[in-house]
């Protein structure tokens, strides 16, 4: 078994690394990245965040047409990422407030990725059903394990994790979120 997670972080890891090369393109080459809005921030270096925030950046998944969908794409503003499965009820029923929590905050520099602790054909056939307008990823069974590393101990689903615009988790939450909780956390935010 171990040699199977080693194999697959390996494998996360040139994916990284490709996604890298291609976020190096949209980086300045003093190592400000270009935000929405046209303003640069100033981002720390991977190896300055916390081992559980580089665990995540570093990782990728499949997006539903199956290329790679880098983490680190996402970094330079807040992130809301929430863990879900198609066969889980209480992922389900919060899959709409957090959508409205993606419309109601994207203007204000959040973003949000549903990561599918799921296969692909399932989770196409739920999304023809109940369309979301945030970015929908494929973390497979190793979402998981990916989950437990960021501060899930139980391993439960749904599973929610915000970062602010360095990267770091600042705020966590085993079980369904509610659009009031996640409109406080935002707000209450130091992105």
């Amino acid at each position: 078994m171990q040699r199977r997670q080693l194999l697959t972080l390996a494998a996360a890891g040139g994916v990284a690394a490709a996604g890298g090369a291609y976020l190096s393109l949209r980086h300045h080459g003093d190592g400000t990245a270009e935000r929405a809005g046209g303003g640069a921030a100033q981002l720390p270096p991977l190896d300055q965040l916390s081992a559980e925030a580089q665990l995540f950046w570093r990782a990728s998944f499949d997006a539903l047409d199956q290329q790679p969908y880098p983490a680190a794409a996402l970094r330079g503003r807040p992130l809301l990422l929430n863990f879900w499965a198609t066969w889980c009820a209480p992922c389900i029923k919060e899959l709409p407030e957090i959508n409205q929590f993606h419309d109601e905050f994207s203007a204000k520099g959040w973003q949000v990725l549903g990561l599918a602790v799921d296969a692909p054909t399932p989770v196409k056939g739920f999304l023809a059903k109940l369309p979301l307008k945030f970015p929908v990823a494929l973390a497979g069974l190793t979402g998981t394990d990916l989950s437990k590393q960021l501060g899930n101990q139980k391993g439960g689903l749904p599973f929610t994790v915000a970062f602010n615009a360095q990267g770091e988790p600042i705020w966590r939450k085993l079980g369904a979120t509610h659009l009031e909780e996640l409109r406080q956390m935002a707000a209450g935010a130091k992105t």
